[in-house]
């Protein structure tokens, strides 16, 4: 039986420019990834059994890792149309 690839799966980086492009590519996913979560209001204190203000200090650092843990399961594909644009980009200059 054939492995399906993720939607936002990609081959691995040839070069350190490719891999540097990558990692900047899904760093802006990730982070727009957050934003997105944030605004569905994962993350949000609990009124009845809240963390407090070190929870409310350190929540944004949960959401981010919790988004780059989805791009790096394939995201929404965000990633790979980035690297691709800043690799046309790099080319043209």
């Amino acid at each position: 039986m054939a492995v399906i690839p993720p939607v936002g799966s990609h081959t691995p980086a040839t070069s350190p420019q490719d891999k540097a492009l990558r990692d900047v590519a899904q760093k802006l996913e990730a982070s727009f990834l957050a934003e997105m979560l944030k605004s569905a209001g994962l993350g949000k204190t609990s009124d009845h059994f809240g963390g407090g203000a070190g929870e409310d200090q350190f929540g944004s650092f949960l959401l981010q890792e919790q988004a780059m843990q989805m791009v790096k399961a394939g995201g929404i594909g965000l990633s790979e149309s980035l690297f691709h644009a800043l690799k046309e980009k790099q080319n043209d200059q």
